[in-house]
């Protein structure tokens, strides 16, 4: 007979343990934010997620670290100590785009070396790295040096549909990462485009490569399948989700921590997740979402197209509103097709940073061209050019030959791992930008130029107090865990 809960819900067999990581504060608010998220809003969300019992919490990568520095005006690294205050009981997490760190460029590598110093320096504790091609080579540096620094190192390979990015291309892949000595691999699907019959054949093709090293699922929401298909990966074997808190869940987002986690225990699986603080975290983020008019995320519907194009909704509507200012009001969605025979033509990069902005640009020069009767490619980016040359790393497909010549232009292929071709910048910054108060500061020297670092450093240390609601959370969750509770009732019959 078998099992049920208290609820009377039947459990599956071989139920396991799952591990939940927390992106709310990092990849949540980037997707629906525009990672407008300030250090502040993070004050007493941050102890609550803490409480929780997380894996890690995502704290800076991707957007974040950029977005700080140019917008909000907060130093990241500052960031990073002071949310390392905050959070005392679960390690933080700093998400890098392997070589080329925060940007769309490649660091040499003393200054990715550097950067993870400084990681662990200033209280991250796990990293996880990827490259937006799966070209491992753009990952040994990040890999050797964060664990060098005794930082627990998870790298992903970006997932993506296409008919060269097989099962057996992934299981390579994560072979490739187990051999570096790593602490476990994610699968991070940017777009959402993971199918749970996809799901049925590659996790456990990956959990049989990686061996006893625990495999996570970073996946978005965009196609609507997320909730459902990470549960089937689940049930495959993937041993770490990453989910948001339901306030910022959904949508370009992840699935939500709370729904998730009582969807695993209905299916068997053991969840050592406590709720109580997730979900007064939900509450706190509702009242910042509407004191800043700031939207919550919603369930999106499936859409075939979206297989085609791949493209990330966010990038979606700000290309419709770009569109208009080159004479392309209206035609998106010959855009967004285009975007789809360009990626095929390209060998199948994937659509995440910076390829996903390399392929709308050139969709774009497309269309334009054939508005004025020139034919496709006859303007090209030069971040394209280096790309079909090898310049950002391996290419999984094929580009027809006479398109590689046309777009090349008698270049020659670029063979070597492409952060070995950077001259070492260290000392260079140093004497020409010095002297720094801290290592921290020559970081940013490296990533910024002198306006950008001038106006963060005119800008002082990071507010971190916010306007409390009627009655703080924190307050609040304590009054309640000190209230007798309803788990222990027992009815009385008789």
């Amino acid at each position: 007979m078998a099992k049920t809960t208290q609820a009377g819900s039947e459990q599956r067999a071989g139920g396991r343990q799952i591990r939940l990581v927390d992106v709310t504060l990092r990849d949540a608010h980037q997707c629906l934010w525009a990672t407008r998220m300030t250090t502040a809003m993070m004050r007493e969300v941050a102890p609550l997620l803490d409480d929780a019992g997380f894996e890690a919490i995502d704290l800076v990568g991707g957007a974040v670290f950029d977005v700080c520095v140019r917008y909000l005006r907060e130093d990241p690294w500052e960031r990073m100590r002071i949310l390392s205050q905050w959070v005392t009981k679960t390690p933080l997490i700093v998400h890098t785009r392997g070589q080329s760190l925060f940007t769309f460029e490649f660091f040499a590598d003393d200054v990715v070396a550097l950067a993870a110093e400084r990681f662990a320096a200033n209280g991250m504790r796990y990293h996880t790295p990827y490259d937006a091609l799966n070209d491992i080579r753009n990952l040994v540096i990040p890999i050797r040096e964060a664990k060098r620094h005794g930082l627990h190192v998870v790298p992903g390979l970006v997932y993506t549909h296409s008919p060269v990015h097989t099962d057996a291309y992934y299981v390579r892949k994560a072979r490739e990462l187990a051999g570096l000595g790593v602490d476990g691999v994610f699968l991070k699907d940017p777009s959402g485009l993971l199918l749970p019959e996809r799901v049925a054949t590659l996790v456990p093709a990956l959990k049989a490569a990686l061996g006893s090293l625990p495999l996570q699922l970073h996946m978005h929401c965009l196609s609507g399948l997320a909730p459902y298909t990470a549960l089937q990966a689940v049930d495959a074997g993937v041993d770490v989700v990453h989910t948001a808190t339901s306030t910022l869940a959904n949508g370009a987002s992840h699935p939500p921590t709370e729904l998730f986690a009582r969807n695993c225990r209905r299916r068997g699986h053991e969840v050592g997740i406590d709720l109580s603080p997730v979900e007064a975290a939900a509450e706190r983020l509702s009242y910042i979402a509407e004191r800043e008019e700031k939207p919550r995320g919603q369930p999106l519907e499936f859409d075939e197209f979206h297989y085609h194009h791949q493209i990330p909704g966010g990038m979606v509507s700000n290309l419709a509103v770009q569109l208009a200012t080159v004479g392309l009001a209206g035609r998106l969605e010959e855009v967004m097709e285009e975007a789809g025979h360009v990626r095929a033509d390209l060998g199948y990069p994937i659509v995440v940073s910076p390829f996903a902005q390399y392929i709308v640009t050139q969709a774009v020069l497309n269309v334009m061209g054939r508005t004025r009767g020139k034919p496709r490619y006859e303007t090209v980016p030069d971040e394209v050019r280096l790309y079909i040359r090898g310049g950002y790393g391996e290419i999984a497909g094929r580009i027809d030959p006479s398109l590689y010549d046309r777009i090349a232009r008698g270049a020659e292929p670029v063979k070597e791992r492409p952060g070995a071709l950077v001259p070492p910048a260290i000392e260079r910054i140093r004497a020409a930008r010095g002297p720094f108060h801290s290592d921290d500061d020559l970081l940013l020297a490296a990533f910024y130029d002198d306006a950008q670092y001038e106006a963060l450093k005119a800008a002082g240390p990071i507010r971190t107090e916010y306007p409390l609601a009627r009655t703080p959370l924190i307050t609040l969750v304590k009054e309640l865990s000190q209230r007798p509770s309803i788990r222990g009732f027992e009815l009385q019959i008789g």
